[in-house]
């Protein structure tokens, strides 16, 4: 073998091999919807993931909270005649305890730790809903900066084909050289807004990426569209539907529950907990004997858990009480804002694909045949094939600006959006 084909070779090798010598592997290239790309998230984001350890962890405190205080041991030995040196006693004592606390105590701290799972898992509902809404966003800049890619290189075609006619017009001595230098900077714009598109779509992937929990360079591929979409209900029912499924809504309510029972808990400050032990005596030269005892506090010093645990836990629900009332305003508030946004979104949307984008297209058709006949200056078609990729790249923003705000009403809604009344107009 020859030293060039020898070196080829050990290059291949070194190649194949590298990745397995290190252990690592191509990730998976993954073809996804949208809804693909959101349950992906709801699986892998790891957001969502320690949250859920959250839940599990608020799940161990209602075990916790009403599990029965361990027994408690005891041994001494009396009479030594020696100190440290148990084997000169000549008496002991060993004693077991339980405590039995007050069974509505065990109730009520079930309670509050009971309602606090629920707040954990309503938290966890709303992180959910909160990622599902970024993925879609995610995804649609993904749509949009595809579109833009589609539409700067048919404008770079144009270009293309303005520098092509520009050039042929020149030798026929109908134009100035500088009308061919006009097109030559055309297309050299072109290329650098493809540059830029590219460094979009790039930022793009790994947003998304990052909310799949796979790292930013991992390839994939979207197979959705990017559509107008379709109208939602009225004001009025996304506002009764927000009232009754936003999770933090439910999680205060929830939590003025847990609230409610804590005080009812610190208002037992005066049930006592029952210490019960059973001890076996034993003494040199006397006969066995047993010590039942039993035990409870005293709460003299009532006025320390009045103004302590009872007046904290009483405030507790007073500020629970005035979040719930500046939730649902605020609830309501988002409704609106979101519902706002969307139908100015859509109505731009539509207005664009009906009426801009059409009347745009036509426009440069004229342009470019008047150019090709010698009717039009080559100002006046640069202006029309600007005009015309300003209006696509509107459309295109318009598009995702739209499916954004979609995802924002959904959230703001907290459910699947209901469809229009059949009829309704964007």
């Amino acid at each position: 073998m020859s030293t060039p084909s020898r070196w080829a070779f050990v290059l291949a090798l070194a190649c194949g091999l590298a990745p397995a010598a290190y252990g690592q592997t191509a990730p998976e290239t993954l073809r996804l919807s949208r809804r693909q790309a959101i349950d992906e998230a709801l699986g892998r984001n790891p957001g969502i993931l320690a949250s859920k350890a959250q839940v599990e962890q608020a799940r161990a405190q209602v075990v916790i909270a009403t599990a029965l205080p361990d027994p408690t041991l005891a041994v001494d030995v009396a009479g030594q005649t020696r100190a440290l040196d148990p084997a000169s006693g000549n008496a002991s004592d060993v004693g077991f305890g339980v405590t039995l606390p007050f069974p509505t105590k065990t109730r009520l701290h079930g309670a509050v730790a009971g309602s606090a799972l629920q707040a954990a898992e309503f938290t966890l509902a709303q992180l959910r809903q909160q990622v599902a809404a970024q993925t879609a966003q995610a995804y649609d800049a993904i749509l949009v900066a595809l579109r833009h890619g589609d539409d700067l290189r048919q404008g770079k075609e144009l270009a293309l084909d303005f520098l092509a006619k520009t050039k042929a017009r020149y030798l026929g001595g109908t134009v100035p050289k500088v009308d061919v230098v006009k097109a030559q900077v055309d297309v050299a714009q072109a290329e650098n807004d493809l540059i830029a598109n590219e460094r979009t779509l790039i930022t793009a992937r790994a947003s998304l990426n990052r909310l799949l929990g796979r790292t930013g360079g991992a390839p994939f591929e979207v197979t959705d569209s990017l559509d107008v979409p379709a109208p939602s209900a009225d004001i009025e029912t996304l506002e009764r539907l927000a009232q009754a499924s936003r999770p933090e809504l439910k999680s205060l309510a929830i939590q003025r529950e847990g609230a409610r029972a804590a005080t009812r808990l610190a208002r037992q400050y005066w049930v006592p907990d029952v210490n019960l032990t059973l001890t076996r005596n034993a003494q040199d030269g006397s006969p066995t004997t047993w010590t039942t005892g039993i035990g409870f506090g005293v709460p003299i010093f009532f006025r320390q858990h009045l103004r302590g645990e009872v007046a904290a836990a009483t405030h507790r629900e007073e500020e629970l009480a005035a979040n719930a009332a500046d939730q649902v305003a605020q609830v309501s508030l988002d409704v609106r804002t979101a519902a706002a946004g969307f139908s100015t979104a859509l109505r731009q949307a539509v207005f664009l694909r009906d009426e801009l984008l059409p009347e745009a297209r036509e426009v440069y058709r004229v342009a470019a045949v008047s150019y090709e006949l010698g009717g039009a200056s080559a100002l006046e078609l640069l202006d029309a094939k600007r005009t015309l990729l300003d209006a696509e790249k509107q459309y295109a923003d318009a598009l995702g600006a739209a499916n954004d705000a979609a995802a924002a009403l959904e959230l703001a809604a907290g459910a699947p959006l209901p469809p229009a009344p059949s009829g309704a107009q964007p």
